[in-house]
């Protein structure tokens, strides 16, 4: 699961569910959602956000923060060049304001999963690898994938869907599940059940064949 949007009260209450397993949770974050003069993209985005503060803070927990834009445009509905401004202006924040960031180990998550081939060709000059629209369930990764893929949910709760493309990931012989959540109970566009959410994650934990990581980690993790 990848938790777009940072907001404060389901960051932290998913940090804790995740906790609980001994996990890593994947949070990805506006570069200035926090800021006063922010203006919401939209009527989903209007619960309170985490702070750099915050991400510092659930990143010594062990979770893994990363950026989801400057401002959440749809970088698709932009110019090139305007696109890229504004990707490397998110890269530039986190590089000062998260601790041990760097662009080139991140994961860049597309506000809206919207991406163009131009920015898929150019963006992994500048990062580990990026997140757009796409199958839910990608094949094993390797050492030179770049494009990760996902699938969204809502407005309604997300709880069903998400449970049937795990039921379907577990259907299979092998993959990996990247399914973009937003917020948890009430807050956010296709908000999850902390409920189920703790559910999912004791099923999951229980499994041999399953690992539950955080996208950055997984691609760190190969050779």
């Amino acid at each position: 699961m990848s938790f777009d949007d940072g907001f404060k009260k389901s960051s932290l209450k998913t940090a804790e569910i995740y906790e609980r397993y001994g996990l890593s949770a994947c949070i990805n974050v506006i570069a200035t959602a926090h800021l006063k003069n922010f203006e919401l993209p939209n009527e989903y985005h209007r619960w309170p956000v985490g702070d750099f503060g915050l991400w510092n803070e659930l990143q010594q927990r062990g979770h893994e923060i990363m950026p989801h834009g400057y401002m959440h445009a749809n970088l698709s509905q932009v110019s090139f060049e305007k696109a890229k401004d504004l990707i490397l202006r998110c890269l530039d924040v986190f590089s000062r304001e998260l601790k041990g960031f760097e662009p080139q180990n991140s994961v860049f998550n597309f506000p809206y999963n919207a991406s163009t081939p131009e920015l898929e060709e150019w963006l992994p000059t500048q990062v580990r690898a990026f997140r757009t629209s796409g199958d839910a369930i990608n094949q094993l990764p390797h050492r030179e994938v770049v494009r990760l893929t996902c699938i969204s949910y809502g407005p309604e709760h997300i709880d069903e869907d998400l449970k049937s493309k795990v039921d379907e990931l577990l259907s299979k012989p092998s993959g990996w599940l990247i399914y973009n959540t937003h917020g948890l109970d009430d807050e956010g566009w296709g908000p999850l059940s902390s409920d189920y959410l703790d559910e999912l994650l004791k099923q999951l934990t229980s499994m041999d064949s399953v690992a539950v990581l955080p996208a950055g980690k997984v691609l760190s993790n190969l050779v």
